[in-house]
């Protein structure tokens, strides 16, 4: 467990066109009464200046015992990974990589509960985000659509094509792939007419 402290502050009333974005997704276990909820992949991209940058993505699978139980009904490829996750890394020892992603900038997250989460108890003592919820922005501005999945949202939104030449070869539920999903979403929403003036903390506020 991590228990370094960092005091690294987001500018919160920098435009959010101008700002730097890191979407980030976990795939989870799921819950399993008597087992914690673990992460067994993580993926993020960056997004800087209202756009996706293709060139800072980051993914990995995250240890998972080989003996502990998955939700029946957890999504994903983790049936077909199990002894590559007994053998990988944890977030503490992937930390080096990791903190130059997520100190010191706005973090994205399609409901950003699980994320939150998960680094909230892998590093104690840091203070991460402002924290973008792109679910609740949708939920907020666009109440008219029947459904804020964000497979649902990327098809209605005409983001498909984009999503697949971000991150060609992966599918939903994937970490990397997802974390795209929600990045090509904020980079829709920043590019909207009358978003020229939008800030972080209006962002985090819509939360």
């Amino acid at each position: 467990m991590l228990q370094l402290h960092h005091n690294s502050r987001v500018p919160e009333g920098q435009l959010a066109r101008s700002a730097v974005f890191t979407v980030i997704d976990f795939e989870t276990t799921g819950a399993v009464a008597g087992w914690l909820v673990e992460p067994w992949q993580i993926g993020m991209v960056v997004v800087r200046g209202g756009r996706v940058d293709r060139a800072e993505k980051f993914e990995s699978l995250l240890r998972i015992d080989s003996g502990r139980p998955f939700n029946r009904h957890a999504p994903g490829r983790h049936a077909l990974l199990r002894d590559e996750l007994a053998q990988s890394a944890t977030i503490g020892e992937l930390w080096e990589k990791l903190s130059p992603w997520l100190i010191g900038r706005p973090l994205v997250a399609h409901n950003v509960g699980t994320e939150r989460t998960i680094l909230k108890k892998a590093a104690p003592l840091h203070k991460f985000g402002p924290w973008i919820d792109t679910l609740r922005i949708i939920r907020k501005l666009y109440p008219q659509h029947k459904s804020a999945a964000l497979d649902d949202l990327v098809r209605e939104f005409g983001l498909l094509h984009r999503l697949n030449k971000i991150c060609p070869g992966r599918a939903p539920h994937d970490a990397l792939y997802d974390a795209c999903a929600c990045a090509v979403l904020l980079e829709w929403l920043l590019a909207q007419n009358g978003w020229e003036q939008v800030t972080v903390k209006a962002l985090m506020d819509l939360r």
